[in-house]
């Protein structure tokens, strides 16, 4: 617009007085006026809609997935009849009791320094190849199937020993690798994570080989606890889901009723704050991650019991698995881990038994980007200061 230019009338009709005289405007006058909204359009009618969706998909969550859940234990039920899902309930609850113990490693370590511990699915597999070293020094294979009364002296002596080494090997990683880290930008205790992963694994590749490694302990426990219809549970079974419940159960008494269990929350809720109240917080952390460690080996032995063989590269797959488990229930809870883990694993043996078993980890990972997408939280999730 020239200097010395009358008014200006833009589309709905307002007039635009001319710029001051002896000034001259660098843009014009007419581009200024405010310019009439578009009363229609698919995008200004569709838009509330799907907030609504995804508002309501958000917050009944937990019923759709129970929904999808109930769904597909009908169609196996329809496809298979009722001894294929006994078989396939059966499946679930034991894959799901290993998943537990490793999600609740996972959550606890983020419940305290919200850290996403990639290398506890190594831990895990680490653990399994500290079971075997010990019963191969110890004979335990041969007091383990000698009689019921061998049985149990084998595992309360594997148990310990094997939780003990992994628990101190999860310390020496939170002091070696996370502590100097702890007040770092969240992407560097990250890819700290992600190495530390890398190291445990090349370590297990280069000491034992890139077979998998037979544990000798398959054999300790057999037969049948009872049957109903055509479906048997071995006592395999039982012992698997009923320690994962123990050692949750007990982790949970721990965390609610000792003193090391409240510096734990108090830690988790404001680090700071418990500082100021005495609290060693080294401790407390090198404490959580001896304890999700210890935890992790239980899952590798329940693990190695029920399938026979460790492989150096197993920790990875399954721990992504956990941590998904972990994300479901409410990262940083411990319930809603535990149960997280009996959740995905109906979810990947239900899914493999429907769209084939080559899209398990497929579903399971869709389950994670629903989660991440409609509900974050998680379904146990809380606030970030009463999450403990």
């Amino acid at each position: 617009m020239s200097e010395g230019s009358g008014p200006v009338a833009d589309g709905s009709g307002t007039v635009i007085p001319p710029a001051a005289p002896g000034k001259r405007s660098l843009v014009v006058a007419a581009g200024l006026a405010p310019r009439p909204r578009p009363t229609g359009g698919v995008g200004r009618s569709t838009l509330p809609f799907l907030r609504a969706v995804n508002r309501q998909v958000s917050n009944r969550f937990a019923a759709l997935l129970l929904a999808a859940i109930v769904v597909a234990g009908v169609a196996v039920f329809h496809s298979g009849g009722g001894t294929l899902m006994g078989q396939q309930i059966r499946n679930a609850m034991v894959l799901g009791a290993i998943y537990a113990l490793v999600a609740i490693g996972y959550t606890m370590v983020y419940g305290i320094i919200e850290l996403i511990n990639f290398a506890h699915g190594d831990v895990f597999t680490l653990s399994g190849f500290y079971a075997i070293i010990f019963a191969d020094k110890l004979r335990l294979d041969s007091l383990a199937t000698s009689s019921f009364t061998g049985l149990v002296l084998a595992l309360l002596i594997l148990f310990p020993l094997s939780m003990v080494a992994a628990g101190l090997t999860g310390m020496a990683i939170e002091r070696v690798a996370y502590r100097r880290l702890r007040d770092a930008p969240r992407l560097a205790p990250l890819i700290t994570a992600i190495g530390v992963s890398f190291v445990i694994e090349g370590v297990m590749l280069v000491k034992f080989g890139p077979d998998n490694t037979a544990t000798h302990n398959a054999n300790w426990i057999t037969g049948t606890a009872f049957q109903v219809g055509g479906v048997s549970v071995g006592t395999k079974d039982i012992f698997v889901v009923g320690m994962a419940l123990a050692l949750m159960f007990g982790l949970g008494a721990f965390v609610r009723g000792t003193r090391l269990g409240k510096a734990m929350r108090a830690t988790a809720q404001d680090r700071s704050a418990a500082l100021l109240c005495g609290i060693n917080i080294n401790r407390t952390i090198s404490v959580t991650f001896f304890i999700g460690s210890a935890l992790a080996a239980a899952a590798a032995i329940i693990y190695s019991i029920n399938y026979g063989d460790v492989k150096w590269n197993l920790g990875f797959r399954l721990g992504i698995i956990a941590f998904t488990a972990a994300v479901l229930g409410g990262i940083g809870n411990i319930v809603g881990a535990g149960v997280g883990g009996f959740l995905i694993g109906i979810i990947y043996v239900f899914g493999g038994s429907l769209a084939g078993g080559e899209w398990s980890e497929s579903l399971i990972f869709a389950v994670l980007v629903l989660i991440l997408t409609f509900r974050p939280v998680g379904l146990f999730g809380v606030d970030v200061t009463t999450r403990a």
